[in-house]
């Protein structure tokens, strides 16, 4: 999080007024900062609370202490409490009380109770008041980035526009409004340039966790931004009349898709493409016209499902072998090369449309041998259909 020096100035001043501790000026403080930062007045209070306590221990306490505090905004007082552990015996005296000194501020405390010694808190120290303020500062930004944290997980999944505000060598730093997103490396599309100051889309593929804070990892490579895409640009997925079964990309330069329409007489792949081939183009636009874009019609019949996922080629016939999940596939020698593909592209795309491992020959498949114990027909020659048709007519 950048602090302005502006906002190095109001920290400066919030700590004087906590070396004072003028509960009447420190409130307004905290909705001062609560405006500033969007933040919830409860949120801010528990942070100034926080270096209260923190100031408290710096001055009169033990690091090793349990301690919190309490701002009264109505009286205007600030109290401190120190948090023990009744035990039978004590070994750390920071934290853990005997029962009998435990029961000076709880008569009927027992082992295993919880006690809390009370103070009045009315100033601190110049060092105590340093400490309060690295407090503030490093719990607001924890609370930022809780806020930045509920804001976005509710956006994973779903494609969102940013500003490029930074390029590295490994990734492009993207800004989402009050949050950063990372674009890795990994994510972009290959030979795809990012200008500062850009506006791109980009979609949100998870908010991780870090010691640093959430992290938003965003991605313009994966499958899920294309399919995001084609709802945008396709109402009838809305509404369920068509939908996408399976999509296999390799980013920058082929995606294939499976489409369905749910409704009789609707043309799926046509439904996709749009008039004029407006909607499929606008996909393109978006993602590059180097990538190429397949729409094909998906099939329950897994054969015609397969010749579907291998266009343009045309197949010849297939084997499937439904145990391994795998199929010969027998094309034309002129076809083979487009099945196959550049780099063999269009049948690894295909693969991973229908679920099986794609072997590509040429010729015909093999027919079946008739079985060995099957009994054989008589040849009937042409003299012995000329006497059956005769005695039928007799």
């Amino acid at each position: 999080m950048y602090i302005s020096g502006q906002q190095v100035g109001f920290f400066n001043r919030k700590v004087a007024i906590m070396q004072e501790l003028n509960i009447k000026q420190l409130v307004q403080v905290i909705s001062t900062i609560a405006e500033e930062k969007n933040l919830p007045e409860d949120t801010v209070m528990d942070v100034v609370q926080q270096a209260v306590a923190a100031a408290w221990r710096r001055d009169n306490g033990d690091r090793e202490q349990d301690v919190r505090a309490e701002l009264n905004t109505v009286n205007g007082t600030a109290k401190v409490y120190v948090i023990y552990s009744v035990v039978e015996e004590v070994e750390n005296p920071a934290t853990e009380l005997t029962q009998e000194a435990a029961k000076r501020l709880k008569k009927d405390a027992v082992v295993g109770d919880v006690v809390e010694e009370q103070f009045e808190a009315t100033s601190f120290g110049r060092v105590a008041a340093q400490t309060a303020k690295q407090v503030v500062l490093q719990k607001l930004r924890e609370a930022e980035r809780e806020v930045v944290m509920e804001e976005f997980a509710d956006k994973i999944g779903t494609v969102i526009t940013g500003t490029v505000q930074r390029v590295e060598a490994r990734l492009v730093r993207v800004e989402l409004g009050k949050a950063i997103g990372i674009l890795p490396a990994s994510e972009q599309i290959p030979g795809e340039y990012y200008s500062i100051g850009s506006r791109i889309k980009v979609f949100l593929k998870d908010v991780e966790r870090e010691n640093r804070g959430p992290q938003l990892i965003l991605s313009r490579a994966n499958e899920a931004f294309v399919d995001y895409l084609f709802q945008q640009e396709v109402p009838e997925m809305e509404s369920g009349a068509v939908e996408i079964k399976a999509l296999a990309r390799e980013a920058g330069k082929r995606t294939k898709l499976a489409v369905v329409s749910t409704v009789p007489g609707v043309d799926p792949v046509g439904t996709f493409v749009g008039g004029h081939g407006t909607r499929v183009t606008a996909v393109m636009n978006e993602i590059g016209d180097q990538e190429k874009i397949d729409i094909v019609p998906y099939d329950e019949d897994i054969k015609n499902y397969i010749a579907n996922a291998l266009s343009p080629a045309e197949v010849s016939s297939i084997e499937i072998d439904e145990k391994e999940k795998r199929a010969k596939v027998f094309v034309a020698e002129d076809q083979q090369s487009i099945a196959i593909g550049r780099g063999g592209q269009n049948v690894r795309l295909a693969s991973k449309l229908t679920g099986y491992e794609l072997d590509i020959e040429t010729g015909a498949a093999e027919p079946k041998q008739p079985s060995a114990t099957a009994p054989k027909k008589p040849k009937k020659n042409i003299e012995d259909s000329l006497l059956s048709a005769v005695d039928e007519a007799g």
